[in-house]
């Protein structure tokens, strides 16, 4: 039987941590943001993850942090945009009560991601390529898992993040 865990997933600057928290409002659920716990368990940001330990050790305990998390009742989980790499997430993500595929056009990821310093900033680039060819090339190798991991899928262009959230609610049944 799935848990009371809803997991979001989606490329970054999609909205899954801010629609995460309206979401758990509304349901008086818990809420968690996998790259917080993840900095949280590394004692260093997710760049300086990348910089000091390469993109393999940081996969690595995406992977396990991320476990642990999915297996929370009464929660929602925000994952980080490459979560969904490695098969061992996504065997897990099917034990969830869902798996929400926040979708945004090219660009709106951009302007989210390059509009908010905090954002840019915390994120490394994960091509040699950054900015906009970075996310034409991630979205496009990610999109078929991304659709293979998905229960649910909500378009957040143009969307204010309660309004996502309560499409979300609405299509889980969960709408109060």
């Amino acid at each position: 039987m799935a848990s009371s865990c809803l997991a979001l997933v989606g490329y970054r600057g999609t909205g899954k941590t801010t629609v995460a928290q309206y979401l758990a409002r509304t349901l008086s659920w818990d809420w968690v943001d996998a790259d917080v716990e993840i900095e949280l368990a590394a004692g260093k940001s997710i760049a300086a993850i990348f910089a000091d330990d390469g993109e393999k050790a940081f996969r690595d305990l995406e992977v396990e942090v991320v476990e642990q998390l999915l297996d929370r009742k009464d929660t929602i989980v925000a994952l980080g945009g490459g979560a969904v790499l490695r098969e061992e997430t996504r065997k897990k993500l099917r034990t969830v009560q869902a798996t929400v595929w926040l979708k945004a056009s090219v660009e709106t990821i951009e302007g989210r991601i390059f509009g908010d310093e905090t954002t840019a900033g915390r994120r490394p680039n994960l091509t040699n390529a950054g900015g906009r060819n970075e996310i034409v090339t991630l979205l496009a190798e990610r999109t078929p898992i991304y659709t293979e991991c998905a229960t649910l899928e909500v378009d957040t262009d143009s969307k204010a993040p309660a309004e996502i959230a309560e499409a979300i609610l609405k299509k889980l049944g969960l709408a109060t």
